[in-house]
């Protein structure tokens, strides 16, 4: 299974003038694809579960298989590639259960250059997937399944998009994370607060 590639471009400057853009991602991003997912502070923050390093194998197969069923983009500021993200078909159960006949979708972010933390660049990201998926793609609802309580950013950076927090439930046990949030942001909402 190959990639499955897209032609979508987003970006929008941020309040300092920087650039934020989400290329589509393709088969000539393993390279730093594999180091990010190499790196175990970045997956700390990523993954729910005990993950400290992934092969170039489970590199490719983890973002081939999510490319079947969604736009994956590499995150550059000022054309410089910084991290990963994608909107994806909603692939959980209990969350698809809970939005039958719905057009549920799920955003998932990685930035990879950790000396960018904290300066609001996955908000611009959220900020560009969530436009996208509600003007461009006509998505009914966006659900953000289970936001590690460690991972403050994160949530952060979703709620200033305007997603607001549906449910906290316990991690697993012995597991890093001592709650999960779950966030959502409806079409209906987000046009509501446009105007």
């Amino acid at each position: 299974m190959k990639l499955r590639e897209h032609s979508v471009i987003l970006e929008r400057r941020t309040a300092g003038g920087n650039c934020v853009r989400l290329q589509p991602m393709t088969e000539e991003d393993w390279p730093i694809l594999e180091r990010w997912n190499s790196d175990p502070e970045i997956l700390y923050y990523c993954e729910i579960d005990d993950v400290s390093h992934r092969t170039p194998d489970e590199v490719r197969q983890i973002y081939r298989g999510v490319s079947q069923a969604a736009f994956c983009f590499i995150i550059e500021l000022d054309e410089r590639p910084i991290g990963e993200c994608w909107l994806q078909e909603m692939n959980i159960e209990r969350v698809l259960r809970q939005y039958p006949h719905m057009d549920c979708r799920r955003i998932d972010l990685m930035i990879g250059e950790k000396e960018l933390w904290g300066q609001g660049i996955g908000t611009q990201t959220i900020r560009l997937l969530t436009e996208f998926a509600f003007l461009t793609e006509g998505v009914d609802i966006i659900y953000e399944p289970g936001i590690a309580d460690y991972n403050h950013r994160s949530r952060r950076a979703f709620q200033r998009v305007g997603y607001e927090i549906m449910g906290k439930r316990r991690g697993k046990p012995g597991g890093k994370a001592e709650y999960l949030y779950d966030l959502a942001l409806s079409r209906e909402k987000f046009l509501q607060d446009r105007s």
